[in-house]
Formats: structure tokens, C-alpha cells, sequence
């Protein structure tokens, strides 16, 4: 990930997140750090997150470690797809293009698919109920600031990305879709 972050930022072009939103600006980025640090103190030493666990059976674990093995192919994919449109937020460079190949031939937002799948892959993994809760808020703020994004990507590439808008789903492909 902070490799494809590095290499989108060669432009050295601003962005503004305010454009965002402030409920996105105080919330998402602080939820989706919550939820990477229990991630992470669960890995060094699970007992620190022993005050949040779920008592599950070993084959849902092992399921969970499927399901977040598919949202980290589906991140990398997403990520090489994306190339050097890559942003952290709303708004678009200004040699942004649209992009309709890879997972972006069927989903509009495949990014917050992945998180969706990593969210709940993670949790179940570690048995852990508060890595589910952040996992789950953080993609449910995702997917309200997809709003916003879709707004300004239809006033970034106006009928192209309407047409493209009514082929695709937003998170899940549209069934008999191309």
C-alpha cells in the first residue's frame, strides 16, 4: 500500500480532503487508524485485545483468513489498476483519467470492497468483535463519502462517467452486467 501511495504522489500535487466533508475529515481516517492498531496489537500480542474476543469455531476462523486473503488480492488489484490516480480522497488531480478496467470493469468502487472483505476476514480471523465494529464503521463511512466522490467524478468526466455509473455497481457488480 505505501508503495502505490509513494508512487501516486510524484505529481507533488495538492489536494484538498476538505473537500470531503468535516464529519469525513474527523471520522474516517481516525476509525480506519483504530481499526489498523487493533490489527496490529492483535498480531504482537493477541492478548492485548482479549477484552473484545468471540468465542468461534476454528472453521469460521479459517474462513476469515480466506475472506481477507481475497480483500488483500482485491486491494492489490485495485491498487495496480489505479496507478497514478490513486488518492486518499474525494478529489481528482488534474491528469486523473477514468479508469474502467481491471475490478473497475465491474465495480465503481472495488477499494472499499476490499475493505469491506478485509474488515470482516480480519475479525473473524482473530475471533475479535471490536476489530468487526471498526472494520464495519470505517467501511460504512467509506461508503457514505462514496457519495461525495461520485458527485465530483460526474463533474470531473460528465457523461463518460455517467454511462459508466449505469453499467457498473457501486460495490457489488450489477447482475447481467458486461
Amino acid at each position: 500500500m505505501i508503495y502505490y501511495r509513494v508512487r501516486s504522489q510524484s505529481t507533488r500535487e495538492p489536494l484538498d480532503r476538505r473537500e470531503e466533508g468535516l464529519v469525513f475529515l474527523l471520522t474516517l481516517r481516525p476509525v480506519g487508524l483504530l481499526t489498523m492498531l487493533g490489527i496490529m496489537a492483535f498480531l504482537l500480542r493477541p492478548s492485548w485485545m482479549a477484552w473484545s474476543s468471540v468465542p468461534l469455531p476454528g472453521w469460521l476462523r479459517w474462513m476469515g483468513v480466506a475472506i481477507a486473503g481475497l480483500g488483500g488480492l482485491l486491494v492489490v488489484w485495485t491498487l495496480q489498476t489505479l496507478g497514478r490516480n490513486l488518492t486518499d480522497t474525494v478529489v481528482t488531480r488534474r491528469s486523473h483519467t477514468l479508469v474502467t478496467r481491471g475490478p473497475y470493469r465491474w465495480i465503481r468502487h472495488p477499494f472499499y470492497g476490499a475493505a469491506l472483505l478485509l474488515a470482516v476476514g480480519n475479525a473473524l480471523a482473530a475471533a475479535n468483535g471490536f476489530l468487526f465494529a471498526a472494520g464495519i464503521l470505517t467501511f460504512i463511512l467509506m461508503a457514505a463519502r462514496s457519495r461525495i466522490e461520485e458527485r465530483k467524478l460526474l463533474e470531473r468526466f460528465g457523461q463518460p462517467y455517467r454511462a459508466y455509473r449505469e453499467r457498473t455497481g457501486r460495490f457489488l457488480p450489477r447482475l447481467g452486467g458486461t
